[in-house]
């Protein structure tokens, strides 16, 4: 039974070991250390290549310097470093989400102001208002403003067939103080030729110098004094050219003096029946033209002596009408006559424009 006393030796027996039935285990002896790893020594140069080491005039082959003990992974070398090494160079990554092909970033100026910022943004709307009623203009065709310039200069150039005649040449032209000597003067309306193209209204030379700007239609009227001693006719070419064009034609002709020259004169109106009825080439005395640059319209009048008589020398009105002029234009008064009737027309026809152009602003 496991556990009950063994019974007493008796006196004089030897004394046995006990019997045992357990078998014993025999004591682990513990493992040998693992002997030291030894790096290679480097192999030795063959000998016929190079003498032995410790032979005369060869120094011997020092040996390898020793290797410092591998630390186990995972250690951390807690050493301390000597105080002139600097901190160690530590390389992060480049991370996943680096970019060499960025654009660099400007600068950022200074900040605006509350009062800059407030004065930017009302020029933004300003501009932006202005152009979306420039745009709902051009889309809706809706013109109601003021006319333009270009609009107007347009629409003078269609007054020859709607303004009634009396409008354009009236009946009775008054000239305060635009006789000789200042002199005040009459003129009266004898004849008006039916509006007609230019083919035969002026000398070959003034039609191929007004050719430039195309002639749309020409009106004419004649008038006479009240002595009715001299006629003179009135004419208003309305020509197809634009502002640019007809302001070049009247740059050519002040500068060079297309209007002053005698083979360049228009042709007068002879009404028949009329005190105009011998006004002929031959009888011109003085002219003067006019090229209008607000109208696309040219403004002339000649001028000759009623009873039909021959001008050997022609003089401009310009030149007739200065002071101390002794030629037979300058001394009838006939260089003041074309040019009197001329301004109170282009006068007239101003005014005309500019109502018209007022009357299509109203509406």
């Amino acid at each position: 039974m496991p556990g009950a006393p063994l019974p007493p030796v008796a006196p004089g027996a030897s004394k046995e070991a006990p019997a045992e039935s357990t078998t014993r285990l025999r004591p682990v002896p513990p493992a040998p250390a693992a002997p030291p790893v030894t790096p290679p020594a480097p192999a030795a140069p063959p000998a016929a290549s190079s003498p032995a080491p410790g032979a005369a005039g060869v120094p011997p082959i020092p040996p390898p310097p020793p290797q410092p003990p591998r630390r186990p992974v995972g250690a951390v070398d807690l050493t301390p470093r000597p105080e002139t090494a600097g901190r160690p160079f530590v390389r992060l990554a480049r991370p996943d989400h680096y970019d060499d092909s960025t654009t660099l970033l400007r600068p950022v100026g200074p900040r605006l102001t509350p009062r800059t910022a407030a004065i930017a943004a009302c020029l933004v709307l300003g501009l932006g208002l202005l152009g979306g009623a420039t745009t709902g203009t051009l889309l809706t065709g809706d013109d109601s403003g003021p006319p333009s310039v270009q609009t107007a200069y347009r629409e003078a150039g269609q007054l020859w067939h709607g303004v009634p005649v009396d409008q354009l040449f009236p009946r009775t032209l008054k000239g305060e103080g635009a006789g000789p000597g200042r002199a005040d003067r009459t003129w009266t309306r004898i004849a008006v030729a039916p509006d007609a193209t230019c083919a035969n209204a002026f000398d070959p030379l003034l039609h191929k110098a007004l050719r430039s700007a195309g002639c749309l239609r020409l009106l004419r009227a004649t008038y006479t004094d009240a002595t009715q001693s001299s006629v003179t006719t009135v004419g208003l070419m309305f020509t197809k050219a634009d502002a640019e064009a007809t302001q070049a034609l009247r740059s050519r002709f002040m500068e060079q003096g297309l209007d002053r020259r005698d083979d360049l004169m228009p042709r007068p109106y002879a009404a028949k029946d009329t005190l105009a009825a011998g006004f002929g080439d031959r009888q011109r005395a003085s002219w003067a033209i006019n090229i209008l640059t607000d109208a696309p319209v040219v403004v002339y009048a000649v001028s000759g002596f009623a009873d039909g008589r021959t001008v050997s020398e022609p003089q401009p009105a310009a030149d007739a009408m200065k002071s101390g002029a002794t030629s037979a234009p300058a001394q009838a008064g006939l260089g003041h006559d074309a040019q009197g009737v001329a301004d109170r027309i282009e006068r007239d026809l101003r005014k005309t424009v500019k109502k018209t152009a007022d009357r299509d602003t109203e509406q």
